[in-house]
């Protein structure tokens, strides 16, 4: 393929900041349908870009830095609306919010007061990222009226929970002896 087409993964990161609004909105009219068809555009354009950039190597600093952000920001839209409409409890949108929060201001010390890292996902923060979206997807299938067991609410209260804690324990951990270490040197 050519180059001039190296545009395209950072289009569709984009595409996926612009799908944020409609999302939104349409959780908080209890639009679940409309919510439930934004949300796979926005995981097939996920998919997608990830395939023409890892494919064609169309990689840019920017779609590096985007591309989680784009994710991350719909994943706490997501958490954000189900919250404020009564669906999960608040406490469980400000554990999400904290562990991120947490992750980013670590980031922040580590490259201010030790020095320059490059930021990779560990495995439970993978599997936590999994589980947020798995849990919000069979939420919002649930609340469409699609059929999903009622029981996927509570249980998927307790794995995000459960995963924040321990990928947001151990990114704390690993930095902080990451961070220690490199002090002593």
């Amino acid at each position: 393929m050519s180059e001039r087409w190296r545009w395209i993964p950072n289009a569709l990161t984009f595409l996926r900041f612009v799908l944020i609004a409609p999302f939104a909105a349409a959780l908080l009219a209890s639009d679940y349908r409309m919510a439930l068809g934004i949300f796979f555009v926005a995981a097939a354009s996920d998919a997608f870009d990830g395939f023409l950039a890892r494919r064609f190597n169309w990689k840019s600093r920017l779609g590096a830095i985007a591309d989680p952000l784009a994710d991350k920001a719909l994943l706490i839209t997501a958490y954000l609306m189900l919250t404020w409409t009564g669906v999960l409890p608040l406490w469980l949108f400000t554990l999400v919010l904290g562990r991120d929060i947490l992750i980013v201001i670590g980031g922040l010390a580590y490259h201010y007061g030790v020095g320059r890292f490059d930021m990779e996902p560990s495995i439970p923060g993978k599997f936590n990222t999994l589980i947020q979206i798995l849990v919000v997807l069979a939420i919002i299938v649930l609340l469409a009226g699609l059929p999903m067991p009622p029981w996927v609410l509570e249980v998927g209260i307790f794995l995000v929970a459960v995963s924040a804690i321990i990928s947001g324990g151990h990114y704390l951990v690993v930095w902080s002896v990451r961070a220690w270490r490199a002090k002593r040197q």
